[in-house]
Order: C-alpha cells, then sequence, then structure tokens
C-alpha cells in the first residue's frame, strides 16, 4: 500500500498524508482522523528508514517498564501505546526491572537515533545515571517521579491517597493497621509508607507494623502476609501498596483459619482489574492507569517538538473504591 492509494482511501491530499505522517500540527483534525484510519483499515507500514532521513526522526519511542507482570504498569503501557498511536507513532517496550544494566543495553538504542524519546518507569534511585545516558533526549518519567530536576513526569498524591485509606480504615474501627510495602527505591513505595505512617501519627495510633515484599506478586504478598500474623500481636487491617501484593495477603490470612475482613480487612492500591476478581472484592485507591499513559506520552511529545520547554509535572486524580475487603 503506496501512500498515494492511502491519500485516496481516505480522500486527502498526498501532502496530507505526509503531514499526518510527519507529526505536523497543521493538519485538521478531522483530515488526521481520516488518514490514521485509512492506515489502519489498509495495514499501511510506513518506511521508517527514509522518513526518518526525510525528518530526522523515527516516529518511534522508547518505554522503559519496571514490571510488565504487573497489572497497574501493563495498564500504563496501554495508555502510552494508545495515544502514540493517535499521533502516528510506535514503542518499544523493555521490561528493565530497574536494573541499570538493562536499561543501559536497551538505551544503545537513543545513539543510534532509532528513537525519538524515552518513557521510563524505573525506580528513583536509578534517576542520576539514567540523566547520564538519557543526556538530551526527550524524557518523561511515568508513575515513578523526581521532585526536581529536568524530567517532565506524571503520576497521583501517593501520600494524600495512603493517608485517605488508613483514615479509612480507622474510621471502621481498626486500630492495628499494618503496611505491606515494597522497595524503597522506589519513590511511590517512600511516599506511600510515608502517609501510612503520617495518618496514623495524625490519629494518635501508636501500633504499626511494615513488612517489605520481596517483588510485586501474589506470592510476595502472601509471604510479607505470613510474616505479619506471626507477630505476638497481629493487625487487625492490612494497607498493601498493590493490589497484587493485596490478593497474596488475602490468601495468607485465609490459609491461616481467618476472615477477610471480619477479622483483618485488607486494601490494596492501583485500582486493578485483579481487584474485583478476588474473593471478597478489594478495596483500592484507584489511579487512572491509561490516562497516566497517555499523559506520559503527550508530555513526551511536547518535548520532543519543543525541546527546549520547561519540565512539566502533573499530578492527576485518584479515588478509594471501598469494596467488600475492608
Amino acid at each position: 500500500m503506496s501512500i498515494q492509494k492511502i491519500a485516496r482511501l481516505a480522500g486527502v491530499s498526498v501532502a496530507t498524508v505526509s503531514r499526518v505522517l510527519n507529526n505536523s500540527d497543521t493538519v485538521k483534525e478531522k483530515n488526521r482522523v481520516k488518514v490514521l484510519e485509512a492506515i489502519k483499515a489498509s495495514n499501511y507500514q510506513p518506511n521508517l528508514l527514509a522518513r526518518q532521513l526525510r525528518t530526522s526522526r523515527s516516529s518511534m519511542v522508547l518505554v522503559l517498564v519496571s514490571d510488565i507482570s504487573n497489572p497497574f504498569c501493563a495498564e500504563l503501557v496501554k495508555g502510552i501505546e494508545e495515544q502514540a498511536e493517535q499521533n502516528g507513532y510506535r514503542i518499544l517496550l523493555c521490561n528493565s526491572g530497574s536494573d541499570i544494566n538493562r536499561s543501559r543495553s536497551s538505551l544503545q538504542l537513543l545513539s543510534g537515533k532509532i528513537v525519538d524519546g524515552v518513557i521510563t518507569m524505573d525506580a528513583i534511585t536509578t534517576l542520576p545515571e539514567l540523566t547520564e545516558l538519557i543526556g538530551t533526549t526527550p524524557w518523561v518519567q511515568c508513575a515513578e517521579y523526581a521532585d526536581a530536576g529536568n524530567v517532565s513526569c506524571v503520576g497521583i498524591s501517593d501520600i494524600d491517597a495512603s493517608r485517605q485509606l488508613v483514615r479509612y480504615l480507622a474510621g471502621k474501627g481498626r486500630q492495628r493497621i499494618a503496611l505491606i510495602n515494597h522497595d524503597l527505591s522506589y519513590k511511590y513505595a517512600q511516599l506511600r509508607q510515608q502517609g501510612y505512617q503520617q495518618e496514623l501519627a495524625s490519629l494518635q495510633q501508636d501500633w504499626q507494623a511494615i513488612t517489605y515484599a520481596s517483588e510485586l506478586s501474589f506470592h510476595a504478598g502472601k509471604q510479607a502476609m505470613e510474616m505479619l500474623l506471626k507477630r505476638e500481636t497481629r493487625p487487625d487491617a492490612v494497607f498493601a501498596v498493590s493490589d497484587t501484593l493485596a490478593a497474596g495477603a488475602m490468601s495468607a490470612i485465609e490459609q491461616a483459619g481467618l476472615r477477610v475482613p471480619q477479622d483483618i480487612a485488607v486494601a490494596g492500591f492501583d485500582g486493578t482489574e485483579l481487584a474485583e476478581m478476588v474473593s471478597p472484592p478489594l478495596t483500592t485507591i484507584v489511579q487512572p492507569s491509561r490516562d497516566i499513559g497517555r499523559k506520559a506520552f503527550t508530555l513526551l511529545l511536547a518535548k520532543i517538538e519543543n525541546p527546549d520547554s520547561p519540565p512539566e509535572r502533573v499530578i492527576m486524580d485518584w479515588h478509594l473504591e471501598v469494596r467488600a475487603s475492608a
């Protein structure tokens, strides 16, 4: 399928198709939609190398995902990809696991101009080295963000969300609220723990217990909960920093012959589909995961088109979804 045939199929000029492929902002939105629909319908694959030679752009972006098996990360990637496709871009995905060596290998694509920009979800502790590796290439940090610096980022207020969740559990009469956290090299883990501790202090609840899951997995959440159950005084509520960890915690509670929520209430974080699949359904903080991904790409595209623009820090809305687990 040639660019001429795409133009005929869309009912526009060849020049309009070319401008859409090159992400020009001079195209009317209705014509852009016609062209993108024609491209999708015809399964057209533009010659990326030829386009790169013409425009000095590849229309590809690199996405470094901390853990693609995490349902929240998977939803973020879907949002990034949807927004990218609407703007004529494709994504290259790297499951970095916040391993700087794996990130370094993928970032070699930058030197060959194979990608126009980078979206990362890596741990905050890797940012200094990532900054050196990425250099002046347009870059956005998604969901895991910096407080300062030259990197645009998008996420939610983890402290405020965590405080509301703890406040809700305390309001239900829970007096021994435990936290299942993850790796404190991640900013979100630091902030959610801060929110947990700040709200307990505000409520003048002295009892607290924190365990750290080895990874964001069902098995690790189950192990962390088992550790809490071995304490001399067990919690009557558990706040897990991800829905996956919370699901594992629920399994450990039930295997111990206890009931959720009668004996121990459980709440998660992220608002993934998993929260509705477990029994009882999981109370959780719902993040607008796909919208966060879409916004991350929008910020990146703005940086690609205007490299000298100042960094933006976008805080998205969130809400507490109350279900039967708490």
